[in-house]
């Protein structure tokens, strides 16, 4: 049976040494944040979803969710037990907002505590995951009223809440959507339609799920224009807030999944379900689109978490297993055979995944920070920088955290060779609940199209421009540092690769839009290098710093400045690569005749 232990010695680094976080303390926005509460917090998170939740994750996997005869949902043993200890410890309302019931710390260190969370237990995890993007959009869109009934029960977790939006003919293009609202005369509306792959559709760990549901108006425009959102309870609330009358929306069914098996994903059916309008009639994609954001940087998180989990457990395999001898001749001779670790191929698996996901999760929480910087800074101009950085990489984070779990969780079931094939040794499990990530919430080819055509052109290219700046800035001051100026030089010719296929796509988009659409991914993956090539730099730097200074923990530091110096070899180069296929262009894909992919014998 797999293990976990949440690397709260590697975020602590990330938050204290590389993004520094404890420089917030204090400022505007972040008044009831202290530095001293970075350890505690970390340390006592990692060691409860650790300790609880981890050891629920294969079993739970295995038995899975029941949909009952009455259309309810029985979720795997000990998982009520569980939803209680873990509302009962408060770690949901880290980052909830302090004028609802949550603690109000920055959402950074939600975003560190989510991760062992997802680390331990994915399809657990999820129950609660989409709530906080359900808070914000009823936050940001919300009636007064609506703020003062749902949020409160959201926030402490009594209530759990969903997305509605992919319906049987319709995913990516909602414009096509076709589930209906009519009103009710009352303020109410009367929603109409089915919705699948409803993540936490149907459960019984709470009184109620607040479903936010995308339909549209009788006179609604066609298409993303003629979309509104909803808020459509399962139980309708009373005139005291509690859970009264039961809404006529039921599961039909849950998803047969290739994973995140103890997830109840549902197809949900509205029957004439009472609903109420969130915020205008016909801009219901603006609203859907700020839990969406949300979701999407915690489901890159998603992706890290399984790689972080995989690696621990491929890592340990490595360490133990015997098999075969060291090439430059026995390591261990009293032993009939030596470590799997001695081999330099099981060596290379290790320290790619390493990198990989030490990397992302740096990257993440620098972009989780910017998150709470566009919120909270005082200066509008501060909150502007950050928030462009947010839209730019979220699709990265998204995209490239998930593409990371997916990749680990392979490379590691690859250590242990036939073993990781056996479910007993829960490696596969990585890799079929690490799959969903990459298809989820946009899937990573949308998300590729997202940034090329919106985030990287936004503002006349403000954003990435920001970013070259504060990469070369970074690149300028470690070239003169002995320990890290190898890592500087690969990345400003990394850099120097993204900026090359920028250029192109400036010049080379307009005239054919798809030499966008082909060149997407590649520009997505280059990105991706270039970003958490940076942040190696920048872990790199604080490493070799914490040398000089005579940190105790030298072991600690001396491996960071090893798996830099790693992804600098083996990753960053990539880059040029990537940039040679992306200006290949559109031409010789577009050119296959559609018939022609089709085999006909």
């Amino acid at each position: 049976m797999p293990t976990y232990t949440a690397p709260v010695r590697d975020t602590r680094f990330v938050l204290e040494n590389v993004i520094d976080l404890p420089a917030m303390a204090g400022k505007p926005g972040f008044e009831d944040f202290d530095a001293d509460m970075i350890a505690p917090i970390l340390e006592e998170a990692g060691r409860f979803f650790a300790e609880v939740v981890a050891p629920t994750n294969l079993p739970a996997d295995r038995q899975g969710c029941v949909r009952n005869d009455d259309g309810s949902v029985t979720t795997p043993d000990g998982f009520k037990t569980l939803y209680a200890k873990v509302r009962e410890t408060g770690w949901t309302t880290l980052s909830m907002p302090a004028e609802y019931g949550g603690q109000g710390l920055p959402g950074v260190l939600g975003f560190a505590a989510e991760e062992f969370f997802t680390s331990a237990n994915m399809a657990f995890a999820m129950y609660f995951g989409l709530t906080s993007g359900a808070v914000e959009a009823i936050e940001l869109r919300g009636s007064e009223e609506q703020r003062a009934l749902y949020i409160p029960k959201m926030v402490s977790g009594e209530w759990t809440g969903t997305m509605n939006l992919t319906e049987p003919h319709c995913g990516t293009d909602l414009g096509l959507l076709r589930t209906r609202a009519e009103p009710n005369g009352d303020g109410s509306y009367s929603v109409t339609g089915t919705k699948i792959f409803i993540s936490s559709g149907e459960h019984d760990l709470t009184d109620n799920i607040v479903h936010l549901v995308l339909a549209r108006t009788p006179d609604a425009p066609k298409g993303t224009k003629g979309i509104s959102m909803f808020i459509v309870p399962k139980f309708i609330p009373d005139a005291d807030g509690n859970p009264g009358e039961r809404n006529s929306l039921s599961c039909g069914s849950i998803e047969e999944k290739m994973g995140i098996h103890a997830n109840s994903t549902c197809v949900m059916n509205y029957d004439g379900a009472t609903g109420w309008l969130i915020g205008e009639e016909n801009k219901g994609l603006a609203a859907m689109f700020i839990m969406m954001n949300a979701a999407r940087l915690w489901v890159g998180l998603q992706g890290f978490s399984q790689a972080e989990n995989a690696y621990q457990n491929g890592a340990a395999y490595a360490l133990d297993r015997r098999q075969g001898r060291a090439l430059t001749g026995p390591k261990e001779p009293d032993e009939n055979a030596d470590m799997l670790v001695v081999h330099p191929d099981v060596r290379r698996l290790l320290m790619d995944a390493r990198a990989r996901t030490e990397g992302m999760r740096a990257l993440g929480l620098w972009v989780a920070l910017q998150g709470d910087i566009a919120k909270r800074a005082a200066d509008e101009s501060e909150r502007q920088a950050a928030d462009d950085m947010v839209q730019l990489l979220t699709p990265v984070v998204k995209a490239i955290g998930t593409d990371i779990g997916m990749r680990v969780a392979q490379d590691m079931q690859q250590v242990w060779g036939g073993h990781g094939y056996i479910a007993e040794n829960g490696m596969e499990q990585f890799v079929r609940d690490a799959r969903i990530t990459q298809i989820y919430e946009g899937a990573n080819g949308v998300q590729a199209m997202d940034l090329v055509g919106r985030k990287l052109p936004m503002h006349g290219g403000r954003a990435v421009q920001s970013f070259f700046a504060m990469v070369d800035k970074d690149v300028a001051k470690a070239a003169g540092n002995e320990k890290v100026a190898a890592l500087a030089t690969a990345l400003e010719k990394a850099a120097g690769d993204l900026k090359a296929a920028s250029m192109w796509l400036m010049q080379n988009a307009p005239a054919d839009p798809n030499n966008a659409g082909s060149a997407a991914y590649h520009y997505m993956e280059i990105l991706g290098l270039v970003s958490m090539g940076w942040m190696w730099l920048r872990s790199a730097v604080a490493a070799a710093s914490a040398l000089d200074d005579g940190e105790d923990e030298a072991g600690f530091m001396e491996a960071k400045i090893l798996t830099a110096r790693h992804f600098a070899e083996s990753h960053l180069p990539e880059a040029g690569a990537l940039r040679r296929k992306l200006q290949a262009g559109a031409k010789t894909i577009m050119a296959m005749p559609a018939e022609a992919f089709a085999r006909t014998g």
